[in-house]
């Protein structure tokens, strides 16, 4: 009787191992090795949304795609790219140099895609009585150099200064262009005081119960229970509100493209999706996540 209940258990432990076995020989449908199947993007923050938007829309058409989408800033989705963690990073600012060499050492090609246009927008709760302020005045706040909502005449006491991590595109945007005003010389840093939040979407939940913060974040971020200041160029400049519209003719003095990477020129599944990014119906997209087109999707057609 033991020797039948060995042989039984001999043989259960077996099929078990053949069965397990099996499974891991299956090919996975969601498999990053294949390309027909599988499309990895990882980056920018301020692109999740448009960017989980289009591969709704794109799975209409094409079912059998899974699209894996993820956060974690800029510099997090290029040193994806060049560890080939992903196929496509997605970026709100240009590769830079350093990173163009260790693409080279990498054998990889970075191929640039400007997809869409963001206006960065500076958000208040919307308790604050605040209007907007100049470019110099929002360079003063993020250095430390104005730390009272009272010395813009506003109410609010002590002003609660927000910023991204330095890995995000929309961190470096910001500091590169406010803070050292397109200077590469200048060395300006955001203030010690400036508490870094890791993703836009903490910007956005802080800044809603905290009537004493401000932040920056991207076009698409805006909601009811927040309010965008409008941005001058200077004293002598009108005050423009963040919008698609102020975005697309430049008017709006915080604008920038968002971009796609990926390595050598685009081929199947790859070329597939981007051609349906760059399309009228994927630029359409852009508009009604509220991010700016490349160009009115009107030309598409």
């Amino acid at each position: 009787m033991r020797s039948k209940l060995k042989i039984i258990t001999l043989n259960l432990i077996l099929f078990a191992f053949l069965a397990c076995k099996a499974e891991q020989e299956r090919p996975l449908t969601t498999n990053p090795a294949n390309p027909d199947s599988f499309i990895q993007i990882i980056g920018s923050d301020t692109m999740v949304n448009l960017v989980q938007a289009w591969a709704e829309a794109f799975a209409l058409t094409h079912p059998h795609v899974n699209i894996s989408i993820r956060g974690g800033g800029s510099g997090t989705g290029i040193a994806a790219f060049l560890n080939h963690s992903c196929q496509i990073a997605m970026s709100s600012r240009p590769i830079s140099l350093n990173e163009l060499n260790e693409a080279k050492q990498a054998g990889i090609e970075p191929m640039e895609y400007k997809v869409a246009l963001d206006g960065l927008i500076v958000i208040v709760n919307p308790q604050n009585k605040l209007y907007g302020v100049t470019l110099d005045q929002l360079r003063d706040i993020f250095l430390g150099r104005i730390n009272s909502w009272e010395e813009l005449n506003s109410s609010g006491g002590r002003i609660v200064i927000l910023s991204r991590e330095s890995n995000s595109g929309t961190y470096l945007f910001f500091k590169e262009h406010i803070l050292q005003r397109g200077n590469k010389k200048n060395r300006d840093e955001f203030s010690p005081h400036a508490l870094l939040m890791p993703s836009s979407q903490a910007i956005v939940n802080e800044v809603r119960q905290n009537p004493h913060a401000i932040g920056y974040v991207g076009l698409g971020y805006l909601a009811p229970y927040l309010k965008a200041l409008a941005i001058a160029r200077d004293l002598e400049s009108p005050y423009i509100m963040p919008s698609i519209e102020s975005v697309a003719d430049n008017s709006y003095p915080i604008s920038r493209p968002l971009f796609f990477y990926i390595d050598n020129k685009p081929t199947g599944l790859i070329k597939e999706f981007i051609d349906f990014v760059l399309s009228a119906e994927g630029q359409r997209i852009v508009t009604q996540t509220d991010f700016v087109p490349v160009k009115p999707y009107e030309e598409n057609n």
